[in-house]
């Protein structure tokens, strides 16, 4: 069991014949992610290097493999369009790997999902479309590692075993051999992570698998002031997956998002539906008022964008908050009574 994505997940690439899409569609392949082909207009009817087949259309992709997930490795003036042609084909997942898209074509994007999931209040759980991103690493669900496969992973082999449990499923950038399954983590016990950043998200994972915990799934949400789920999204999806038993939420300064989380997890612990253990971590401490830093959503603009004030509305919610980023891993054991 996992959020968004699963074992079973089909996914495309659109902007498979690009430098990055090629590269990161071969590592989501190697992976055990099933692959189900790719998008870049005019090259329809090739395959790639994979042996994947390219469609000029999501439409067309959609209907010859039944792809239910895409992730997006086009450039930023075109990242928009491909988002709405994914949704409008029904795909499910959507996740916008390009960053530097520009925060207006967002803006109208994020007027057009909501408008088909029947509202921007729409739970998680209940919409047509899932957006993850833009500037983001994706979403990976962790499967079993072969006994054959080293850190790298042999040529032309699945890194995850469908045969032992489940084959993981990668979509986009995310390392994947950091991740561990439940089935060959030393305390049973999986970890849902939903971060703002990227490097931090590989972090927290190396940290939680090292300390015996496995993964459920790993989000990444990014960092840009508009986006598609949020953390409250991935905190809703997490409190209701049966094989999540505790959340590490990673965030940073800027925007309101992780006052919001803090104020949602206060008020469903109290209702009794929030009973596993969360920790977190706010990036960006040192940062100076009105200076952006990195994502184009760091930026500390008023007296709840800062680190601290996260960290105090999180700490007030029952959160264990680890203080560095080093720390991640010990706040998560922590929160769970190890």
């Amino acid at each position: 069991m996992a959020i968004l994505i699963d074992a079973n997940t089909k996914v495309l690439c659109q902007g498979i014949t690009g430098s990055f899409g090629a590269v990161h569609t071969r590592g989501c392949f190697l992976y055990g992610t099933k692959m189900a082909g790719g998008v870049t207009p005019g090259k329809g009817g090739t395959k790639d290097a994979n042996g994947l087949p390219i469609f000029d259309t999501v439409q067309q992709a959609v209907d010859a493999t039944g792809a239910t997930a895409t992730m997006i490795f086009v450039p930023p003036a075109f990242t928009a369009d491909a988002i709405l042609e994914a949704a409008d084909a029904g795909i499910k997942v959507i996740c916008a790997i390009t960053e530097g898209v520009p925060v207006q074509d967002m803006i109208r994007v994020r007027s057009v999902i909501d408008e088909m999931n029947g509202g921007a209040s729409t739970p998680p759980s209940k919409r047509r479309i899932i957006l993850v991103g833009p500037n983001c690493p994706g979403v990976i669900t962790p499967g079993p590692r072969t006994n054959a496969n080293s850190m790298t992973g042999e040529p032309g082999a699945p890194f995850t075993d469908a045969s032992k449990g489940g084959g993981g499923c990668k979509i986009g950038i995310m390392p994947g051999y950091i991740n561990t399954h439940i089935s060959q983590s030393k305390r049973g016990k999986a970890v849902g992570i939903v971060s703002r950043s990227g490097t931090l998200t590989y972090e927290a994972v190396w940290q939680t698998s090292n300390l015996g915990f496995a993964q459920s799934t790993c989000v990444g949400i990014g960092g840009d002031p508009v986006r598609g789920l949020n953390h409250i999204d991935c905190l809703e999806l997490f409190a209701d997956d049966p094989d999540t038993h505790g959340i590490l939420m990673i965030g940073e300064i800027g925007g309101t998002d992780e006052i919001d989380a803090a104020n949602w997890i206060a008020a469903n612990r109290k209702s009794g539906r929030l009973k596993k253990p969360v920790a977190a971590f706010i990036a960006g401490r040192t940062a100076p008022p009105g200076r952006r830093m990195g994502h184009a959503g760091a930026i500390i603009g008023g007296a709840d964008d800062t680190a601290d004030a996260k960290i105090t509305a999180l700490k007030a919610a029952g959160v264990s908050v680890a203080m560095s980023p080093a720390d991640m891993g010990k706040a998560m054991a922590e929160a769970m009574g190890g």
